[in-house]
């Protein structure tokens, strides 16, 4: 008698914990260095706390420290998309709208890319056509998903219906 199948076992459990290892990673260091930013232009020294040698050290290392982390950042991310290729593994449409598939760039909206709704429709009128266009900061590259449209199922599922067959009943003469 063979053993009953165990639920809840994931194939590749490891790889899963690399890949998500790595985003995790990638978003700390792209958080830390977009956040550093914001915080040292609002903190000012003053000239007389620090003699001015120092003060100019400091406004040198800063931005090469932020340039440091957002570098490896992508070099992770970079890792990861290719350690899912590698292994098969399917990303989530979530993971892959974060990362800039040009430079493998953490798409943080407001830091590192802009968001803008277009509708290139004949005046706007039409409300489906709407589009959210994400343009990276670093490479100018562009991401563009539809809004409100409907998304068409997977492959497999549409062929459960079979083609030139329809749900509704015939009707007998």
């Amino acid at each position: 008698m063979a053993k009953p199948k165990q639920q809840g076992n994931v194939a590749n459990r490891p790889l899963y914990s690399r890949i998500s290892y790595l985003y995790q990673a990638a978003a700390y260091l792209s958080t830390t260095a977009t956040n550093e930013s914001s915080e040292t232009s609002d903190l000012t020294p003053h000239v007389d706390v620090l003699p001015q040698a120092e003060l100019a050290a400091a406004s040198e290392k800063r931005p090469l420290e932020q340039q440091v982390k957002q570098s490896v950042a992508r070099h992770l991310l970079t890792d990861m998309r290719s350690t899912s290729l590698k292994t098969q593994i399917r990303l989530s449409p979530a993971i892959k709208r974060t990362i800039c598939k040009y430079c493998d760039t953490l798409l943080i909206d407001g830091q590192t890319c802009t968001s803008v709704i277009e509708n290139t429709s004949k005046g706007s009128k039409k409300p489906w056509a709407d589009v959210l266009v994400i343009t990276c900061n670093i490479c100018g590259g562009l991401k563009r998903f539809p809004v409100n449209a409907a998304r068409q199922k997977r492959r497999p599922v549409r062929q459960e219906v079979a083609p030139g067959s329809s749900s509704l009943p015939q009707r007998s003469v």
